[in-house]
């Protein structure tokens, strides 16, 4: 990261501070860029299709899951 340029930009007001996260936020989403996984994002994926993988008749249906959410909701 260019510190520099970070330096510049915490000085400038909340306000224009603001406006200049929309404007990059904006850039990023024209470009459709999606940043990979981190390595503790990989790392918790690998964990879970291991799990998976060691215990695949451990699931819950999605009407179940949808059941009690709805449930909750009603609370």
């Amino acid at each position: 990261m260019n510190t520099q340029l970070l330096s510049q930009a915490r000085q400038l007001s909340v306000e224009d501070q603001l406006e200049l996260v929309e404007a990059l936020w904006d850039g990023i989403a024209k470009r459709n860029a999606v940043p990979g996984p981190t390595d503790v994002q990989k790392a918790e994926l690998d964990r879970r299709l291991a799990d998976h993988e060691a215990n695949p008749d451990d699931v819950v249906s999605w009407n179940e899951v949808k059941a009690s959410a709805l449930a909750q909701l009603k609370r």
